[in-house]
Order: C-alpha cells, then structure tokens, then sequence
C-alpha cells in the first residue's frame, strides 16, 4: 500500500530526471496524502520531426481515482491505490491502464509496520527513500471524471505490487517503480498495450530502498514539516497510539 508520501525535490530536478519542458514552481511536500493534488507526469503531444523538445508533460491530479462511469464520487470509494496483478482486468482501472498510464515523481513514501494486536507493541512509521537519494518514478495510473454539469476533475492512484524482502519487513505491499530507462514504454499507451509492459509492474530490487524508523507524527496531515523524517530510535522509542492515517472511505485495491 501507499497512503502517504513526499516531494522535496526541486523543480528543475524532477524537471531533468521526467524529460520535461518545464514545471509550474511547487513546494517541497513532506506529508502529501490522499484527496489532496499531486504532481504527475503524461505523454505529450509528439512534437515536430526533427525537434530535440521533450513530449511529456506535468500536471496536477487529485490522489483518488474516480472512473469516468461514477454517477456520484460521494457514494464511490476513494481509490489511492491500484493492485497491479489485477488492474488490466478491473472494471475500475482497465481503460486508464490502456489509454492514462501515467509516472508520479517522489523522494520516497511512508510506510507503517503494525505488529499483531496480541503482541502489544506498537504500530512503527517509516520513511522509505531510495538508498542512492534522488528522485523515484511510481506507476499511476489517471481518469477525468466528469459531472453532470459539464465540470471536470482529474484523479489518479499509485499502483503497488507485493513488496520485495526488505519491505516485506515492513508491510506486503509496495508501489511500483519504474526506472528511467522504461518512462517512454510505460507512458506510450499509443503502441504498447497493457501486456506489453506487464513486466515493469515488478518489485524494485531488494537494495533501492531504505526504511527509515520515523515518528507517528506523520499520521497526522495537518504535520507538514522536514521533521517528519527525522530517524527515531525503535529500541527507546516510548509506545505511543499509533493510529493508521485517516481512511475514512478510502480503498486501496491491493
């Protein structure tokens, strides 16, 4: 699952690593959560023969998808998550998976271990970033859902897959990341179907991501600070309430 994550990176950087022309100025964002717009990145219109221009294009989504066929998104669950193993065929995610594959620039995501209730310990929090820094690509996918009244708004979801070993640790699932090389098949939903990249809805290797142990003040989306991924030691760490992130009608399809 991925229910929270965070955007530090500037501008220019996400700018460099998605091949984009240019993006609007944005904040660094250390506890984007759901219903709240997120940045993410299409393929574009091809330009000219001949230009050196990039296609691709960024834009801002509501984190919850909303298929177009919804009569009322009040009455519809909130979608943030898509299960990649079964997205080509859901009813809710079919046609984006076609026609809206999309990429979703992050530093990382939060993440939350929850020991069994008899155990009595504590749910933990982490941080889960790249090893090497920068910048990660999830796979998203993106629908326009629009209203009787003629008004649009577009929503999206991340896509998880079973997590590798070291997640695993911590939670079953994860989002999937698609590395640089792939940004250009897994937007081209022009030429390659679905089953055509089926394969890079793969866990990332077992050495991209690190987990780091944070405070549950992340739980909270009224906490936006750099200081949500300041490490705190498990060991010592008192046991508190940990409470799981508001998922008052939120479905995560994993």
């Amino acid at each position: 699952m991925c229910g929270r994550f965070a955007l530090t990176a500037t501008p220019e950087e996400v700018a460099e690593l998605l091949g984009l022309l240019e993006t609007a100025g944005f904040p660094a964002r250390f506890n984007i959560a759901p219903t709240q717009p997120i940045l993410v990145v299409i393929a574009g219109d091809r330009q000219q023969p001949g230009s050196n221009l990039p296609e691709r294009r960024a834009l801002l989504v509501r984190w919850g998808f909303t298929p177009s066929w919804v009569k009322d998104p009040r009455d519809f669950p909130l979608l943030i998550n898509a299960r990649a193993e079964t997205a080509i065929g859901k009813a809710s995610f079919k046609a984006a998976m076609r026609h809206r594959r999309i990429l979703i620039p992050a530093s990382g995501f939060y993440e939350w271990h929850r020991p069994p209730k008899e155990s009595g310990e504590p749910s933990q929090a982490y941080w889960v970033r790249p090893k090497n820094g920068g910048i990660v690509a999830f796979a998203g996918l993106m629908e326009t859902w629009s209203s009787a009244d003629g008004s649009e708004v577009d929503t999206g979801a991340i896509l998880t897959t079973r997590a590798n070993t070291r997640i695993a640790e911590i939670h079953e699932r994860m989002p999937v990341v698609i590395k640089p090389e792939d940004f250009a098949r897994w937007l081209d939903c022009k030429t390659q179907e679905p089953r055509d990249v089926a394969d890079l809805m793969a866990p990332a290797s077992d050495d991209y991501f690190e987990a780091i142990a944070v405070s549950d003040k992340v739980n909270k989306v009224a906490n936006t600070g750099a200081d949500l991924q300041i490490p705190v030691n498990v060991a010592t760490r008192p046991a508190s309430k940990l409470k799981e992130p508001p998922a008052d009608r939120q479905l995560s399809l994993f």
